[in-house]
């Protein structure tokens, strides 16, 4: 939505429409606060509100968050995603953490620009700044860790990338208007084990929990991930250190306005928290706006009835591109069970043991450095397979292809498709589940072209697919989704056989 519009924001407030917290902030200028669009507090007069891109940018205007609706708990703009611009990628690498690791100089090198552009683009186009923008991020990390964790003020203050006690301190009384002791007393803090952390992910609704569980229980490589009836389990290689995350799904409902993911994070090194839930969000597909994916396919009389049958249905993202590309190119041209038998090798040769409670996931998957010198001969895959693996892995490991949103899509599309053993269904796959990308179609890909000449379309039909742009990644996850799946599993147990897609 363009907050230029001022009537059709108001419109959302007025209705407390669910859709689009996130998406926009509003100011109460007779208050000093700021909320989500859907805050159940009384709505207030058009002439005493504003709005803002993002929290960041409430909070530069002298707003601070609302205690009743924490707004900057809220999931992210759908637009980050769909548009994917230079300020949506900018968003992703910040929410990652990258200011915190590499300061602004380092966010501007990753998008391709100079520190001043950046700036300027960022305040125009989300109304702060990069140094704003992390310094929301901080915040709202900090809260996270003071509410779900009895960690000292001063570890919270360090894991959520403060310089100082000081700094966290006074952010925490200018962004919530009170104190960390304060916050801390209001919530319910557990027992947690050292390391460990229980939050909430908000996504929005309809939210296809259960078919989006069946997809990633589908494709669990052994010893990374695991799977039960509504959880899914796996390792996290993470900028300062490993990590373990527990997702509980909401599978019965798809619900209304906002549900919620529940994560159990494990993290070696605190400082990680923020990484490792956006990444999470990003396996969710958190930040999508459902209701506009499926209203948009749903005028396809024949994609109608799927979207009918399944409300909310997402695309299952990534928590390491790398990964996801070095998986892909394992799974050409064979069954999904013999790529899985193949990554689970990989992962029994090439990847790090990392500790954790028996029956967990155990298993670091294989950075694309430990394969960049692996012998392409003593891959237990095709030679030609084995060759366009290590040349994907050494692309990867010397950065020139960059799947962490840093790039536009296009430019890591040709940059795959230069490597010899990369094709389009391969290059087009990664952008759909690793750089996020909602308007990916796959016609070449035997699964689709089955289920389209159930549904009467012509798989080789130029047109086919382009009446659902610019959704036609979710188009191809109804499309996959009508196909019989193997049942949940946990990472130990056999693999079943299925039709690669």
């Amino acid at each position: 939505m363009d907050i230029e519009d001022t009537e059709a924001c108001y419109r959302a407030v007025k209705s407390r429409d669910r859709r689009f917290d996130g998406v926009f902030y509003t100011g109460v200028t007779s208050t000093g606060i700021y909320c989500r669009p859907s805050c159940p507090a009384r709505t207030p007069a058009k002439k005493n509100v504003t709005f803002h891109r993002t929290a960041a940018a409430a909070q530069a205007a002298g707003f601070r968050a609302c205690k009743r609706c924490l707004p900057d708990a809220t999931p992210g703009s759908p637009d980050w995603d769909v548009a994917a611009d230079s300020a949506g990628r900018a968003m992703r690498l910040i929410s990652d953490g990258v200011v915190e690791r590499e300061g602004v100089d380092g966010l501007a090198r990753r998008v391709g620009y100079t520190p001043r552009h950046l700036n300027r683009l960022l305040t125009g186009e989300l109304g702060a700044g990069p140094l704003a923008l992390a310094r929301a991020r901080r915040a709202q990390n900090a809260r996270i860790l003071i509410e779900t964790t009895a960690m000292p003020f001063a570890d919270v203050a360090f894991a959520s990338g403060f310089a100082s006690v000081r700094q966290f301190n006074d952010t925490i009384r200018e962004v919530y208007d009170t104190t960390p002791s304060t916050l801390r007393g209001r919530a319910k803090t557990t027992g947690s084990s050292p390391g460990q952390i229980e939050l909430r992910l908000p996504v929005r609704a309809p939210f296809a929990g259960a078919e989006l569980l069946r997809f990633l229980a589908a494709h669990l490589v052994p010893g990374v991930e695991a799977s039960g009836p509504d959880w899914y389990a796996r390792t996290l290689a993470l900028p300062h250190g490993h990590g373990r995350v527990r997702l509980t799904f909401p599978v019965d409902d798809p619900g209304t306005g906002t549900v919620f993911v529940r994560c159990t994070l494990t993290v070696e090194d605190l400082r990680d928290v923020g990484s490792a839930v956006e990444r999470c969000r990003r396996l969710l597909d958190a930040d999508c706006d459902p209701v506009a994916v499926d209203d948009g396919l749903a005028e396809d009389p024949r994609m109608a009835r799927l979207v009918r049958a399944r409300p909310g249905l997402r695309v299952a993202g990534t928590v390491d591109g790398d990964e996801i590309a070095i998986r892909t190119v394992i799974g050409q041209q064979v069954s999904l069970a013999g790529a899985i038998s193949l990554g689970g090798k990989l992962v029994e040769r090439y990847g790090e043991t990392v500790p954790g409670p028996d029956g967990s996931p155990h298993r670091l998957f294989p950075t694309a450095a430990a394969l960049a010198d692996a012998d392409p001969e003593e891959l237990p895959m095709p030679r030609a397979r084995g060759r366009a693996l290590v040349g994907l892995c050494e692309a990867l490991a010397a950065g020139d292809i960059p799947l962490d949103h840093s790039a536009a899509r296009a430019d890591v599309r040709a940059r795959l498709l230069s490597l010899p053993g990369i094709g389009p269904w391969t290059a087009d796959y990664v952008a759909l589940r690793a750089l996020g990308d909602p308007d990916v179609f796959l016609p070449t890909d035997l699964a689709v072209r089955r289920v389209l000449a159930q549904l009467g379309e012509h798989p080789d039909d130029a047109g086919t697919g382009e009446r659902w742009r610019p959704w036609r990644s979710y188009a191809l996850m109804h499309l996959w989704a009508t196909l019989d799946l193997p049942p949940a599993r946990h990472a130990s147990a056999p693999v079943p056989t299925t039709e690669e897609h």
